[in-house]
């Protein structure tokens, strides 16, 4: 019976070593570092994706500090600085964590990348005399955003501001085509991203209310890509409020004399309306006067308003670009000798 009793307690033991293994004392400080390896990334995570109210420079108030210096040369190299500069810098070519899991954030680099590559590429007509440093500018910022070896992203954004440094004594042309022609091109890109926008609402009838033909929209955004679109559409207008504030500084004597100050006055309050703050943790996509908002479609109309006054301010700047020709024309045309209508 003893013996029986003996065998059975060892039985019993090699269960429960077989069933409750002991794996010693590794396991639990590894189990802390992971803990705390996804509490910081997360911490960062947070941290890194709240977009930045000004850019790097300081807003306005370098603005009126660029004597002597073009304001929008100062913008574009303060919006570049912004994406290196802030928290987490540029985190669309990250390949670890946590800028690896982020998209918000670098879809907002998106879109504000995308606005300064348009106006540094339109440079060259907007400003006067010989300007080296913007064709090589514009060179560095037309690579492959997500680029991480070298040359990196970073290492071209820092290229492209240290070219347009270059051009610092640059003064802006008395024409006002180059002007007109870049607000055109904005509006076309504005128009795009409103479309883009419009395929990530859910309730299409909504969109009647803005005038978007539905049957000529793309296919829906799928629901893990809204937050995507809409914010690229921030960053594309957080670039814009800011850079065409530094154009109007520079244009301010044209703009008053084509009597569009209203307007662009207009255009700045649009875009500083679609900055306002997301105060869900997620974008939304809800509909009417429901629970949930649908922040797509105000992101929308935001943005469709401000194509409509870039397009009026292309307009106008075009007309008043055209006027002067059309006066030296009728000059010409009515300087002819009088023998002309002799003949007749």
């Amino acid at each position: 019976m003893g013996l029986t009793s003996k065998e059975t307690a060892h039985r019993r033991r090699k269960v429960e070593v077989l069933e409750r293994p002991q794996y010693g004392w590794i396991w639990k400080p590894l189990l802390v570092l992971l803990v705390l390896y996804l509490v910081v990334t997360l911490a960062l995570g947070i941290w890194w994706s709240r977009t930045p109210s000004h850019p790097a420079a300081g807003g306005e108030a370098a603005l009126e500090q660029a004597d002597g210096e073009m304001a929008t040369l100062a913008q574009v190299q303060a919006t570049l600085q912004t994406l290196l500069d802030k928290p987490g810098g540029y985190l669309r070519n990250d390949i670890a964590p946590p800028g690896l899991w982020l998209d918000n954030m670098p879809a907002w680099e998106l879109g504000v990348l995308h606005q300064t590559r348009g106006l540094v590429a339109a440079l060259p007509s907007l400003v006067d005399g010989t300007a080296d440093g913007l064709e090589s500018a514009a060179v560095s910022l037309r690579g492959n955003g997500r680029n991480w070896f070298y040359p990196s992203t970073e290492h071209h954004l820092r290229r492209a501001i240290e070219a347009l440094a270059q051009t610092s004594a640059a003064t802006a042309r008395e024409d006002s085509t180059g002007l007109a022609n870049w607000l055109a091109r904005v509006a076309t890109d504005l128009d795009a991203l409103g479309v883009q926008l419009s395929a990530s609402v859910g309730d299409t009838r909504r969109l009647a209310e803005l005038g978007i033909p539905v049957e000529s929209l793309p296919e829906p955004t799928p629901w893990y890509r809204v937050d995507n679109v809409f914010f690229e559409a921030r960053g594309q207008t957080w670039a814009l409020r800011h850079l065409l504030t530094a154009v109007r500084q520079d244009e301010r004597a044209r703009i008053e004399a084509a009597g569009l100050s209203d307007a662009w006055d207009a255009l700045i309050v649009e875009l500083e309306r679609s900055q306002r703050r997301l105060w869900s943790p997620v974008v939304l996509n809800g509909s009417g006067f429901g629970i949930f908002a649908n922040h797509s479609l105000v992101m929308a109309s935001h943005v469709l308003k401000a194509r409509d006054l870039v397009r009026e301010l292309s307009d106008g700047l075009a007309a008043e670009s055209a006027a002067p020709d059309a006066a030296g024309e009728n000059a010409t045309t009515t300087s002819e000798p009088p023998h002309a209508t002799a003949d007749e």
